[in-house]
């Protein structure tokens, strides 16, 4: 590891959450005001295409991260058997899944049983397909459905809080794999599939509509659900942070766009792909 990801070891990584986690939830004016205009303005972050147009109009830095977009805002891809991006932000990487990998960095491979904390559900998505797309401070936080389907399981699992940007996928081995996260799985037309919500540093919680937001705890959980979603749904959101990654199995027969490579700029809604279930 470099010198930026193994200072990342040494600092209190939970611990230094939670202190964040109060200071983003704190609804004091002087405390709010100061974080959010100063994120702000750090991000060059306006508020043209979101519902709430004054930074006074929210009630904490929480509610301002997690800021919801004007209903027209983000038009979701009508494509048949299409898959759309679960959020805003940029493709790290996406591809197939080969031999039970998922590639993390040019060079750097992870565990996909590994990375849904399931042995079984690994085996399932053995030369299956992922997209991983990483949130940018700026961008919009809500995570929404790349696909229609019914939500049968959330697994939180426990683990590190690596920041998540380039410098840490290059050096960090089983980054998505040891971060804490919470596994999505779903029954979808074309079998099993899932949206991994990825932690990082400073993230001070992941939530789902499913869940409410996940309390933190030193041991795995898990939740039976029987949810339908369409394409486009609201699935959950993070405060301060960070990745959502899409795994689906081979009998998707998922085909990414030839446009969506790494570091690809995309938008909620766009369209990343196509399954083929004749």
């Amino acid at each position: 590891m470099n010198l930026f990801t193994t200072l990342q070891q040494l600092v209190p990584q939970q611990q230094l959450s939670k202190v964040a986690g109060r200071l983003a939830a704190s609804r004091h004016p002087y405390v709010k005001r100061a974080f959010i205009r100063s994120f702000a303005k750090a991000y060059h972050v306006s508020l043209d295409e979101y519902e709430r147009q004054s930074f006074n109009a929210y009630e904490s830095f929480n509610d301002f991260f997690t800021r919801e977009l004007k209903d027209d805002a983000r038009p979701i891809d009508t494509t048949a058997d299409g898959i759309v991006s679960p959020a805003d932000g940029v493709i790290s990487q996406l591809g197939q899944i080969e031999d039970h990998k998922l590639l993390q960095a040019k060079g750097r491979y992870y565990d996909v049983g590994q990375l849904l904390a399931d042995s079984e559900d690994g085996h399932y998505f053995a030369d299956g397909s992922f997209a991983t797309v990483y949130l940018a401070p700026s961008n919009y936080h809500r995570v929404h459905m790349p696909f229609d389907g019914t939500l049968t399981k959330t697994r939180y699992v426990p683990g590190t809080l690596f920041s998540v940007n380039n410098t840490t996928a290059d050096n960090v081995p089983d980054l998505f794999a040891r971060n804490e996260r919470l596994v999505c799985m779903f029954d979808t037309k074309y079998g099993k599939a899932a949206v991994v919500m990825v932690g990082a540093m400073i993230v001070a919680g992941i939530e789902t509509v499913a869940t409410g937001k996940i309390s933190r705890t030193d041991d795995i959980q898990e939740a039976n659900h029987d949810m339908s979603f369409e394409k486009g749904d609201e699935l959950g959101r993070f405060y301060l942070g960070s990745t959502a990654i899409v795994v689906l199995p081979k009998a998707a027969k998922a085909a990414w766009q030839d446009s969506m490579k790494a570091n690809s700029v995309v938008q909620m809604g766009q369209l990343l792909g196509n399954t083929d279930t004749k």
